[in-house]
């Protein structure tokens, strides 16, 4: 005996209905009524023919395999007259204007906002005392660009990838999950990601007004000299919560991550995690400028031993300025931050500290001139300072591109080794790229 489609009853039940509904809201009897009654009658005679053979079928032991449901031929609707009008919508009948429409939600997951930045770079220089005081940058390379892909997930979530493409391959620089709606008024993060120490921890490199990161970041995170990524990035959660104190907005986050950062933090055991702790305070001056001020902690084990520790404390503090009236043309961010490190050894305690103050000011629309001021101990050698200056010159032919240059003196030590090194670089977007935090 054939098995009966399950599908083929419902499309029939749906047939049914469909021609049933229009008969019964007809007020008048019109000319089609006597062929629809029959459509009808002839429908559910199969309708009862197959639930007889359904049953034959269970009795007899066999399964019912579903198919594909057939299609059926409605007959046409018999076009309403002017004198009849059509039947008025309740107010709280589902209609295509009062439906709930989430359109990231339903579109996003399958066509992603995708961005690529290219950063191209070129370095020369001299060195007073080695040519190893030089920045290991060669003459020009296209240095660590950038894919995104960004989407909501559904409403309650949405996601984030940026893949850092460079000479040396391709590596997740930060790939998590938002939760901006937890219970609490809690932001909750999920995945590799940046760690919120300090202020500029959290930078990408084409966010930065410098084509390198501050000496105090490749000292004491834990960042080598060839790494234009330097800083504290691990897999892990991350809980943040605004809190709104008067004038005052208070921004707290807790993190715990894997405990690997580079070489700053190692872990070797699953307990051997890394935490980071930040404080961030912000409150506008007047229209035109505002302030913020940070305070950081990190802990976490180190490569010289599980029972041994690197603590970290931090200090940041940013100014900005942007006059309403000249918004386009005029604007300054200073910024400062202040870094501590305890590491331990099997000798004892090591500590190093390390900042750097900087600032850029906008004199024209697509113009802005900055410098920046290093100094840093070495977390591994604290009885070692570098320090360096920078002057930069940025300008923007536009939002997607903009081009840089930047001279730098650096002097690594208490020896006579200087190194005089002039960068340039081209950064440059195509494709959709969202906002960075602010």
């Amino acid at each position: 005996m054939m098995c009966v489609p399950l599908s083929r009853i419902a499309a029939l039940l749906l047939a049914v209905t469909c021609l049933a509904t229009p008969a019964a809201a007809q007020s008048q009897p019109s000319p089609s009524t006597g062929d629809l009654a029959q459509r009808i009658q002839a429908l559910e005679d199969q309708l009862r023919a197959l639930q007889s053979e359904l049953a034959a079928l269970r009795a007899a032991g066999a399964p019912a395999t579903p198919g594909p449901a057939p299609q059926l031929v409605l007959p046409p609707q018999a076009e309403p007259s002017a004198s009849a009008p059509p039947a008025a919508v309740g107010a709280d009948a589902p209609t295509a204007q009062n439906l709930p429409v989430y359109a990231g939600a339903s579109s996003k997951p399958f066509n992603p906002d995708i961005g690529i930045i290219g950063n191209f770079l070129s370095a020369g220089g001299v060195s007073r005392g080695g040519s190893s005081a030089l920045a290991p940058v060669p003459l020009m390379t296209l240095q660590e660009s950038e894919a995104s892909f960004q989407a909501v997930v559904d409403p309650y979530a949405r996601a984030d990838f940026f893949l850092a493409l460079g000479e040396k391959g391709i590596e997740v620089e930060e790939g998590f999950i938002t939760f901006p709606t937890a219970p609490g008024g809690l932001l909750i993060k999920v995945g590799k990601m940046r760690a919120t120490f300090g202020r500029l921890n959290a930078f990408h490199n084409h966010t930065l007004p410098w084509t390198d990161r501050p000496l105090v970041m490749y000292n004491l995170l834990g960042g080598a000299s060839d790494d234009p990524d330097t800083g504290i990035k691990d897999a892990g959660v991350s809980v943040s919560r605004l809190i709104p104190v008067g004038k005052l907005f208070l921004e707290a986050t807790g993190e715990v991550f894997r405990g690997d950062s580079g070489t700053l933090f190692q872990s070797n055991r699953r307990q051997d995690f890394s935490t980071i702790g930040h404080l961030r305070a912000y409150t506008d001056l007047t229209e035109g400028s505002n302030l913020e001020m940070g305070a950081s902690f990190a802990r976490g084990h180190n490569d010289l031993g599980t029972g041994l520790t690197t603590r970290l404390y931090g200090a940041d503090v940013t100014y900005r300025w942007k006059p309403l009236t000249r918004a386009i043309y005029r604007s300054f961010v200073g910024r400062s931050e202040l870094m501590w490190s305890r590491r331990d050894q099997p000798m004892g305690v090591a500590q190093a500290f390390g900042t750097f103050v900087s600032g850029d000011y906008q004199f024209a629309r697509r113009w802005v001139a900055g410098g920046r001021f290093d100094s840093a101990e070495r977390g591994r050698e604290v009885n070692v300072r570098d320090r360096g200056w920078s002057a930069v010159l940025t300008f923007w032919p536009s939002e997607f591109s903009q081009l840089r240059s930047q001279y730098r003196r650096t002097r690594f030590g208490d020896r006579d080794e200087v190194a005089h090194e002039l960068f340039l670089q081209v950064l440059f977007t195509i494709g959709a790229h969202g906002a960075h935090a602010f």
